[in-house]
């Protein structure tokens, strides 16, 4: 029996498997608020209280870096510690991976009405897999072949310099070079940055704000949803220029790491917010800027793309352990 988590700032998913159920079909699978827990010990505690089952090992996709059995939680006060984890509950083993190093593991399950594909490409069977994933930052990972088994890797890769693919992109890091000594592209390629260029766009007053839309903000905890849906639904036109900028830079990011992987097994892209951008990611500004890379061009074209579209994309990765 196996225990495993993706262990989020917001939320966190726990299951129990069987061996013999395989990665997709939990015996029992549950959602608790991180933020209620101390520690990810007395999180395990009252889920196993729950459901009066027992594990003889876990395996945990934390959101945030993995170095030696040891990782902090973004957005959260914890530090996760596999051995004390072990000792604690009795495990025979405990393993942690990073959240987009678990995702990249179950990429390969996935089936395809999980999946959005904006290109079909023509996929490598042995080819390496990346993985991006803008959400609160912007997370990156790959997964490569050693004969019949796939490897993970983690990476920090979203925190790597911002390089602008257009006159306005530039515009956009002199902006935020005012605010911050270091741009990365988490810091425009997520739920924070794409506020950020919504309020870059409102300043060079490229397009209107209308006056309900500014009320809508000015009283939001999260704006994005907001700049979401009047893209959306809406069609307000700084939203809609927001978006775009948003799915451009996005677009070229996934291509720099599809070249820096060689993957030819595929691009998956992740998170909670292209989903909610599919009709965006689908008018070719993504796949233009994912493919704007000289003469690496044709290599890109051949790279399949997908729109990971289930939620529990995590989770499966670390049941496969």
């Amino acid at each position: 029996m196996l225990l495993a988590g993706d262990i989020g700032g917001t939320k966190s998913r726990l299951a129990i498997f069987a061996d013999d159920a395989g990665p997709r079909r939990p015996l029992l699978e549950e959602i608790l608020p991180s933020g209620r827990f101390p520690g990810i010990e007395a999180l395990i505690r009252a889920f196993l209280k729950r459901t009066n089952l027992t594990a003889d090992r876990a395996c945990f996709a934390i959101a945030g870096p993995v170095i030696s059995g040891r990782a902090a939680v973004t957005n959260l006060p914890w530090i996760v510690e596999a051995e004390t984890i072990r000792r604690e509950f009795g495990f025979r083993s405990v393993r942690l991976l990073n959240d987009l190093a678990a995702t990249a593991r179950a990429a390969p399950l996935l089936e395809p009405r999980e999946l959005h594909t904006l290109c079909p490409g023509e996929p490598a069977a042995a080819g390496a897999i990346a993985v991006i994933a803008p959400g609160t930052g912007l997370g990156e990972a790959f997964l490569t072949r050693e004969g019949t088994r796939r490897l993970e890797h983690a990476s920090e890769g979203g925190h790597a310099d911002f390089a602008p693919g257009s006159p306005l992109e530039t515009d956009l890091l002199r902006d935020l070079r005012k605010e911050f000594d270091h741009v990365s592209y988490e810091r425009v390629c997520s739920g924070p940055g794409l506020w950020r260029i919504y309020r870059f766009l409102r300043e060079r007053r490229t397009a209107e704000e209308p006056a309900r839309l500014a009320g809508r903000l000015a009283g939001a905890d999260d704006p994005v949803p907001i700049l979401v849906e009047a893209a959306l639904t809406e069609k307000t036109g700084i939203c809609v220029q927001t978006v775009n900028l948003f799915c451009s830079i996005l677009g070229a990011e996934a291509g720099n790491l599809a070249l820096k992987t060689l993957a030819t097994g595929g691009v998956y892209i992740g998170g909670g917010i292209a989903p909610r951008l599919l009709p965006f990611l689908e008018e070719g500004l993504f796949l233009e800027a994912f493919r704007r890379k000289g003469r690496m061009a044709d290599l890109l074209f051949r790279m399949p793309v997908h729109v990971i579209l289930e939620p529990r994309a995590a989770l499966i990765g670390a049941a496969g352990e």
